[in-house]
């Protein structure tokens, strides 16, 4: 029954999601987009709506929160799903698949099999913007979905943000749901900062990472390594959190 519900509250989020209509110019720059196609998808057709969140079969089970900045125009915008048929994505799901974040190392469209283990994807803007930089505006329009993503994963232990985009809306987001981290705290590359761990359900963490865009990861600014170690971090740190829940339930 909690199943059930858990996947309820996600799937009709999710359906807001992808019939949102607060942003005029985002939703303009991905239909025309999805008009225009680039050449080498000219034969496929796009999806140009919001993206929606991404996460396993049962969303009580996702322990990490990845929070992304937004889908890509050839990539999320055509096939629907995050960080899914573009170089971005190929470079993390690499370092997911390697760490147990994912059954395939590749995520190529929505049909491929590909499942998220433990984990969910989110972003601070769900539909693909001008030059990959939405406006704050527009990310203040899409806060609402982000606060809803992390009340529907019941299971959550942390957040890891991709980019400084990420990492501040990821501190924003943690203080409005009772979670707020040490003031001050800083993104970077593997920067961890946790929640008050007398929170109800343990404690949270954020931890940092460089975005896998390709002006990071073909300069180099973030290998291969890196990422993977950012989320063998993580995984370690949910372990860490659960056994401090365990410790403050037997002290009640």
């Amino acid at each position: 029954m909690a199943r059930r519900r858990s996947l309820s509250q996600w799937e009709a989020l999710n359906e807001r999601i992808v019939t949102c209509e607060r942003c005029p110019r985002l939703r303009a720059h991905c239909l025309e987009t999805a008009r225009v196609k680039r050449a080498a998808f000219r034969d496929q057709e796009y999806w140009g709506r919001p993206i929606p969140n991404w996460g396993p079969a049962d969303p009580a089970t996702a322990r990490l929160l990845i929070v992304g900045l937004a889908p890509a125009a050839h990539g999320g915008n055509r096939t629907g799903r995050v960080f899914t048929g573009d170089r971005s994505g190929d470079f993390l799901f690499r370092a997911m698949y390697e760490t147990g974040f994912a059954t395939a190392p590749t995520s190529t469209h929505a049909g491929d099999g590909t499942e998220l283990v433990g984990c969910a994807i989110t972003a601070t803007a769900h539909c693909a913007p001008p030059g990959n930089k939405p406006t704050p505006e527009e990310i203040v329009a899409c806060r609402s979905f982000l606060d809803e993503t992390a009340a529907a994963l019941s299971g959550l232990r942390g957040v890891m943000a991709l980019g400084k985009i990420g990492w501040d809306a990821s501190v924003r987001l943690m203080a409005r749901v009772g979670r707020p981290v040490a003031r001050g705290a800083a993104f970077g590359h593997g920067a961890v900062a946790w929640s008050d761990k007398n929170g109800a359900g343990g404690p949270w963490f954020l931890i940092g990472a460089y975005h896998p865009s390709q002006q990071n990861t073909f300069t180099g600014k973030l290998t291969p390594a890196m990422l993977r170690g950012v989320f063998e971090t993580a995984r370690g740190l949910i372990g860490e959190g659960a056994r401090a829940t365990r410790g403050g339930e037997q002290g009640m």
